[in-house]
């Protein structure tokens, strides 16, 4: 399905959630515990500033691969939760990487995260990095891929910043 297909019922879900004052499925621990591992997919997509980035320089890394947008209220709600775990343990080989799904292009992207204060790895995403990941029914869609660049955790949905950490604290020892 293309991207611009993809985004448009995503956009209805997400606005439909909160105005009904519902919250995003949040994953548990015992998610991780059921997540089928698999080879993380290899990707080269371009960031903000038009520059290529891909998944080999996060080789030997614990890396989070947050498929997200800036209208999507439980993605923005995660940020800052983001930006303190990428301090917290870069120095113990944590990279997190977003995937922006914006259809308004780079621009609006590299604005909000300036606005947000956003320090860690951000790329516009494509449809082929969609598909290489099994395809984003809904975002925040967020992948955790071991040193070895196994995929180890999935969720879908927005996940409180204390229990996201857990998840990573087993992959970064």
């Amino acid at each position: 399905m293309p991207l611009t297909n993809l985004m448009h019922p995503v956009r209805m879900l997400a606005t439909a959630l909160a105005l009904s004052g519902m919250a995003l499925i949040t994953s548990s621990l015992r998610a991780a515990a059921d997540f089928e591992s698999v080879a993380a997919p290899s990707w080269q997509l371009k960031d903000v500033n038009g520059r290529a980035i891909s998944s080999d320089q996060f080789k030997g890394k614990v890396v989070v691969v947050d498929f997200w947008a800036t209208w999507c209220g439980p993605c923005r709600s995660e940020i800052p939760g983001y930006v303190a775990l990428q301090q917290k343990y870069a120095k113990a080989g944590l990279a997190i990487v977003g995937v922006s799904l914006d259809q308004g292009g780079a621009g609006v992207v590299k604005k909000f995260m300036a606005d947000e204060k956003i320090t860690y790895q951000v790329v516009m995403g494509d449809d082929r990095v969609v598909d290489a990941f099994g395809g984003v029914a809904a975002v925040p869609t967020t992948f955790v891929i071991d040193r070895n660049g196994i995929i180890r955790f999935r969720k879908v949905g927005a996940m409180p910043a204390g229990e996201f950490e857990a998840v990573l604290q087993r992959f970064l020892k």
